[in-house]
């Protein structure tokens, strides 16, 4: 997975899966879904990406544990 941001069009861009999209679709305004061949979501696109999010430019990575997992279950 890969998490880009360019602020000169300020968009963010998710890469799940690096390969050809086939296909995209803008899901809501300015959230656009690339998908691949078989229809698999490879990309999340997000445009005006500073006005959507608290930092584009920043990021944090998690993997939870069994335990946080259950209790984001829970919630």
């Amino acid at each position: 997975m890969r998490v880009t941001y360019d602020p000169k069009v300020d968009a963010l861009r998710i890469t799940l899966k690096d390969v050809p999209i086939e296909e995209s679709d803008e899901q809501s305004p300015g959230i656009i879904l690339d998908y691949d061949q078989e229809g698999n979501i490879v990309d999340i696109e997000i445009l005006n990406a500073s006005q959507r999010l608290d930092n584009p430019q920043a990021s944090e990575y998690l993997i939870l544990s069994e335990s946080q997992r259950l209790m984001s279950l829970v919630k």
